[in-house]
């Protein structure tokens, strides 16, 4: 299951956050454990460049983006590999909705096409959709056709 994506700034504020499984009191201790790890490994990383993590017999895999930390979280089936797909999609649907590499301004600018997206990737814990041209017509709120 992914238990978490997350997106931060580069100064740990959390822009957009998306629990599965977590219980309410635990979602504080992960959202300053992601950003602690982001803070100690993303200075001076590049866009993109995977980082992987573990903790509580979870996996953990993040990135900076232009200005924004991504992070996914997943245990059981959501290993490493399987978190790797997931943030590749998520990043392409990032820069497909910013039209490029995001500031933390054009994220923002942007921030419901981002969460549209990101709902459409990612349902009560699965991943849903990886195809980039099936993200992009669902969040146009229109019905696919390719059935």
């Amino acid at each position: 299951m992914l238990l978490a994506v997350l997106f931060a700034n580069t100064d740990g504020n959390i822009l957009i956050e998306r629990f599965h499984g977590v219980p309410a009191e635990e979602r504080l201790h992960w959202r300053s454990f992601l950003v602690k790890l982001g803070a100690e490994n993303l200075r001076g990383a590049r866009s993109e460049e995977l980082f992987v993590a573990s903790h509580k017999s979870v996996y953990i895999i993040y990135t900076m983006l232009g200005d924004v930390c991504i992070y996914v979280v997943g245990k059981d089936e959501y290993d490493e590999l399987a978190l790797t797909e997931v943030i590749n999609v998520i990043i392409s649907s990032v820069k497909d909705a910013c039209r490029k590499t995001p500031t933390e301004r054009l994220f923002l600018d942007k921030y419901g096409k981002v969460c549209l997206s990101l709902d459409e990737i990612v349902w009560k814990g699965m991943l849903e959709n990886t195809d980039k041209s099936r993200i992009r017509r669902l969040i146009r709120l229109k019905p696919p056709t390719d059935f």
